[in-house]
Order: structure tokens, then C-alpha cells, then sequence
């Protein structure tokens, strides 16, 4: 079927196709055992997110874990709140927003397949490895990840990295924007990083950081996707 169609059609093609996937996963609820594992990433890149903000900013990053109910936390010390608490939602929406871009605008989806992967697994040995769980997924997603773009051919590899792109991405949206309407929301003791940010930092209501998070996340997600496929395809780019 991709034969009739160019290099830069097929990628467009394997992008709508990943959308009709996603959305099929998310409408379907029989199919939400497929969505958990998905699920317990994003939470793994959340608080990647929110440790990396952590370094960044002059502070410590001790580890991370990961609830089998998907939720999870970021320990840290020191460095900037500014930073830390709206990198987790904020971080997943970019991370999602620089993989979709990055398979579709370059096309070297194996070669960006291995290096997330390794990069997951070195990440997870470093940092998830005081929870069991966030050492599991994060390996277990890390050597998916170096098996697919060592084994899998280009176009399947394109695929799979849109579906991971666009599931943490917009799942980073999602679960920002129902903090809109739940900002008191906690796990235990922890407050949401919304209901956190408004105490910590600027005390403005949760939901008003939590509405900001979820309009910078979609506008991410849509520079991605206007830079990664639509402005191409206008260009007529078959690169």
C-alpha cells in the first residue's frame, strides 16, 4: 500500500494512523489494559521531569517512584520550585512534543528508537531504581525501545514512536487540565504539583496554574505537530 506514495506521504500516513490508534485506545474501555502500561510512562516521564528541573537548577535529584495506580513522586532537594513543580506535567507535554517532531521531521526513527532507549535505561538505573516498579518500567520501555529500532524496519519504528509521543504528550494535557477541576487533589501527604506551586511559590488559585500548564502544553504539542508534519507536507518536502 505505501508503495505508491512517497517518503514524506508515508510518514504523514503513519502519523494519522497513530491518531486513529490513539484515539480508538481511549474511547474503547476494553482496550484500557493496552493503555496501562502507557499510562505508568507517562507518570515515569512526569517525574523524570520533575528531577531533571531539580538538576537543572542547582539542586539534587534522588530518585523517583512509580504507584501501580499510575501515580507517583519525585524526590528531590534543593533547587528551584519555580522550575521543579510544573516540570512534571510540563516536562511530559515536551518530551511527547520533541519525540513526535524529531520522527517526523528527520527520519531516523531506529536510530531515535536506541537512543531513547538506552537513554530510558541508563535514566532508570540512575534514578528509578529506589522503587522497583519505576525501575521496571523504565527498563522494560528502555529495551522495548533498542529491540524495535534494532530489529524493526523504519516505517514501524515511526509508528510506534508517534504512538509514545502523542500518548504522554497529550496524556500530560489531560491529567493537567482535570487538575482544573480537582486542584486539591493529593496522594497522601503530596499535594498535586498545582495545589503545590499555588503555596510554594505564587499564591494564585491551583486552578489558574493548572489551566497555564495545560494552554503551554497544548501549545507545545501544537508546534510540534505544525513544525513535525503540516508545514513540511505545505512546503511539498520529500526529504
Amino acid at each position: 500500500m505505501f508503495a505508491q506514495f512517497n517518503r514524506s506521504d508515508r510518514r504523514l500516513l503513519l502519523a494519522i494512523l497513530a491518531v486513529i490508534v490513539v484515539l480508538i485506545l481511549w474511547n474503547i474501555p476494553q482496550l484500557d489494559f493496552i493503555l496501562y502500561p502507557f499510562r505508568l510512562f507517562v507518570t515515569y516521564v512526569h517525574e523524570s521531569g520533575h528531577g531533571t528541573a531539580a538538576l537543572i537548577s542547582g539542586g539534587r535529584f534522588l530518585g523517583f517512584e512509580i504507584f501501580s495506580n499510575g501515580s507517583g513522586q519525585a524526590i528531590t532537594a534543593g533547587g528551584s520550585r519555580w522550575l521543579i513543580l510544573p516540570a512534571g506535567y510540563l516536562g511530559a507535554a515536551l518530551f511527547g512534543s520533541i519525540l513526535f517532531y524529531l520522527n517526523n521531521r528527520f527520519h531516523r526513527s531506529r536510530v531515535l528508537a536506541v537512543a531513547i532507549g538506552i537513554g530510558l535505561i541508563v535514566y532508570s538505573v540512575l534514578f528509578g531504581r529506589i522503587a522497583l516498579l519505576s525501575l521496571i518500567v523504565g527498563s522494560a520501555f528502555g529495551i522495548g525501545l533498542v529491540a524495535l529500532g534494532w530489529k524493526a524496519n523504519e516505517y514501524l519504528n515511526s509508528f510506534f514512536l508517534n504512538i509514545l509521543a502523542l500518548l504522554t504528550g497529550l496524556n500530560a494535557v489531560l491529567d493537567v487540565y482535570y487538575l482544573v477541576g480537582d486542584s486539591s487533589a493529593s496522594l497522601g501527604s503530596v499535594q498535586n504539583d498545582a495545589a503545590a506551586f499555588s503555596r510554594d511559590v505564587f499564591a494564585l488559585p491551583a486552578a489558574f496554574w493548572a489551566l497555564l500548564w495545560s494552554l503551554i502544553a497544548i501549545g507545545m504539542l501544537g508546534v510540534a505537530i505544525w513544525y513535525g508534519v503540516i508545514r513540511p507536507m505545505r512546503r511539498g518536502t520529500t526529504s
